[in-house]
């Protein structure tokens, strides 16, 4: 997000040991269809080459994506600055103990993907829930994607189309669903369909280029402000305790990258836990400061007036914003084929194993199948999109999966780990450990219910 993304959060980088995207396509499915996946030492990966700095800065990148256009409304939404940092500051506690939990049971059990792990530690039926999560979760930040070309793009075209015989802007090429659909027909979709996307790999660095220069032109707009702009209403305490926990979507969408980590982590010179806890920290950190500072200085230019995608609240004409409005579009435009890509290899490994095929004995009807796929979840993201023009309604929904990711299935992981063990006697860091995995399971578990609960009865019924 994905993927991912996206973009938006993205959930696959450019990994060393892996040569191509048509790899990670095979690594996001499990290898026996009928049991799960099994540890073949001859099938795992040689010893990877990614530094420790690089590292670091893969995971970066996986973190950063075009969620953070809505921290500012997520502070505002927590009750201000204080209100917005304290949340982060304690869900970063848990996002980086599950990245760690995630490595650690990856060389447990010898796997090296996050699906494959949660099949391997926790058997099928969380792995086949884990699957479809990534998959619904892929999806909805498809939408989320497509939504936010149709943000960028209207302010982009306001600026350009200046009639003053129709002041309103109501020309029939400027419509949003019509540029929505024309540049998802003609440039996403054909980025879609082939079986291997390697060439996406180049757009990891524009990728990290658009977000930094994003969270500069927020920061710098703050400093120096426009006339035009005004603050609103800027809030210094939440206005109910419910309204904390309903700005814990976007951090949780915005921070998820642990669906990726484990082939980050795997990928490494030393893939081992002690110098990963040190990638993580670094890279979240990091990642923290770049929120924290759109976050913090996109609220307090515009208060409790500030729009979903704070890119919005910028006036039209304004030219480093729209610079900053063309970086994320691109972006989003070569983020959603590499969400769409995990998304569909899941599926496609849910459908094999419910066939009980394997991947092998299935290729001449690969390719039919694939570009099926494609169209349908092309099809089906565009429409949401279109009737969907509140980006905030579909990160509400997403961002409850993104908290399974970071809480519920590394604690699950750690339980079971630390259940499978054989020991005499269970010591004190034993039984520590098992209440800090009860504990995540139950706070991912209410951050899901509760967020997505709001999102069906308050975002998308009213």
């Amino acid at each position: 997000m994905a993927q991912h993304n996206v973009g938006i959060n993205r959930e696959y980088g450019d990994w060393d040991w892996s040569a191509d995207a048509g790899e990670r396509a095979r690594l996001l499915q499990s290898p026996n269809v009928e049991t799960g996946p099994k540890s073949d030492e001859g099938q795992r990966p040689g010893a990877g080459t990614t530094s420790t700095l690089g590292a670091v800065f893969i995971v970066v990148n996986a973190a950063l994506g075009a969620g953070l256009l809505n921290f500012p409304a997520a502070f505002s939404t927590a009750g201000g600055v204080a209100a917005g940092i304290a949340l982060q500051m304690s869900l970063l506690v848990f996002i980086i103990g599950g990245l760690v939990i995630l490595a650690y049971c990856s060389r447990a059990s010898n796997e090296c993907t996050y699906q494959e792990v949660v099949w391997a530690v926790c058997g099928k039926v969380p792995g086949v829930l884990c699957e479809v999560a990534i998959a619904v979760y892929t999806f909805g930040t498809c939408i989320a994607f497509l939504i936010i070309i149709g943000d960028q793009q209207d302010k982009i075209i306001a600026a350009l189309v200046k009639d003053p015989q129709r002041p309103d802007g109501s020309h029939w090429y400027a419509d949003r669903k019509f540029t929505i659909s024309i540049t998802a027909f003609l440039l996403i979709l054909p980025l879609s369909i082939p079986k291997e996307i390697g060439f996406q790999k180049y757009a990891s660095s524009l990728s990290v280029i658009g977000t930094w220069y994003v969270t500069a032109v927020v920061i710098i707009k703050y400093i120096w402000p426009d006339k035009e702009i005004s603050p609103g209403h800027i809030p210094t305490r939440p206005a109910s305790w419910m309204a904390v926990f309903n700005a814990m979507p976007t951090i949780c969408f915005g921070f998820q990258c642990h669906v990726s980590s484990v082939p980050v982590f795997n990928s490494m010179k030393r893939p081992e836990v002690k110098p990963w806890g040190a990638v993580v920290t670094a890279a979240m950190v990091i990642a923290l400061f770049v929120y924290a500072g759109t976050g913090i200085c996109g609220f307090l230019t515009f208060g409790a007036s500030v729009d979903q995608d704070v890119l919005l609240s910028y006036p039209s004409n304004d030219v480093p914003v729209a610079i900053a409005r063309a970086f994320i579009i691109l972006c989003v435009l070569t983020s959603y084929p590499i969400l769409h890509f995990c998304g569909r290899a899941v599926l496609e490994g849910l459908w094999l194993r419910y066939k009980g095929e394997m991947v092998e004995e299935d290729v001449v009807r690969e390719r039919r199948r694939r570009v099926f796929q494609t169209v349908c979840w092309f099809l089906l993201t565009l429409l949401l999109a279109l009737f969907i023009p509140d980006i905030g309604k579909v990160i509400s929904l997403i961002g409850g999966l993104a908290a399974c990711f970071i809480f519920v299935f590394p604690g699950l992981c750690l339980i079971q780990a630390k259940l499978s063990e054989i020991q005499e006697t269970r010591s004190t860091s034993w039984w520590a450990l098992v209440s800090y995995g009860t504990f995540m399971v139950t706070l991912g578990a209410f951050i899901f219910g509760q967020t997505t609960a709001n999102a069906i009865f308050v975002d998308l019924m009213a």
